[in-house]
């Protein structure tokens, strides 16, 4: 298979929260890990202000494999392998991860399961990544996980709340958990992604 030539299309459902929050999206195969999370991102909803990490098997060895940002202070004892050096059809076409893992934001551990469902001919008269399907908003940013995100749904629907017009404020009067348009999804270029969080800032 020619790289270019085809595109991998990913189911990416966010875990533990119901009725489901997911969305459908093509991306071109040769893609790296960091193209994906770009991608991710940007047709989930979330802003990239937090840290992420991909865990996938090793065909070699069979062990998982974490990818995402390296921990370059040390922090981390774990080996986390860098998303923009290793392409995604390296370990997708061993058989072994038709479906993985991508966690964002360590502190509200917002986990997605990613399901690989095929590869196809890339269109070339469109524009990749493209997100083709999906359902539901994705929860604000830092609304404080899971819990979270149930407390802020109770209180948003109930107008009589002494915190609704400060939820309200704080994540948009025009928030509605309901809605999702994947023609209105526009996706970031991941080099320029990428220099900006590590040319022009070290925050993530």
């Amino acid at each position: 298979m020619l790289k270019n030539k085809k595109v991998f299309q990913f189911r990416v459902s966010l875990l533990h929260i119901f009725p489901e929050i997911w969305r459908c999206i093509q991306i071109a195969d040769s893609c790296t890990f960091w193209d994906l999370h770009v991608a991710i991102q940007d047709s989930m909803g979330w802003n990239d202000s937090h840290l992420h990490e991909f865990t996938v098997k090793d065909p070699s060895t069979l062990k998982d494999v974490e990818i995402g940002i390296p921990d370059d202070e040390g922090f981390d004892d774990r080996e986390v392998l860098p998303g923009w050096e290793i392409n995604v059809i390296h370990y997708l076409l061993s058989g072994y991860n038709s479906d993985f893992v991508y966690m964002y934001d360590f502190g509200d551990s917002w986990k997605h399961l990613i399901k690989f469902e095929g590869v196809h001919d890339k269109n070339y008269r469109g524009k990749y990544p493209k997100c083709i399907s999906g359902e539901r908003a994705c929860p604000p940013e830092d609304v404080g996980g899971e819990p979270g995100y149930e407390r802020f749904l109770e209180i948003i629907s109930n107008p009589g709340h002494e915190e609704y017009k400060e939820m309200v404020t704080w994540a948009g009067k025009k928030f509605n958990p309901e809605k999702f348009d994947a023609n209105k999804v526009k996706f970031d270029n991941p080099d320029v992604r990428w220099r900006r969080a590590f040319t022009d800032s070290h925050e993530f």
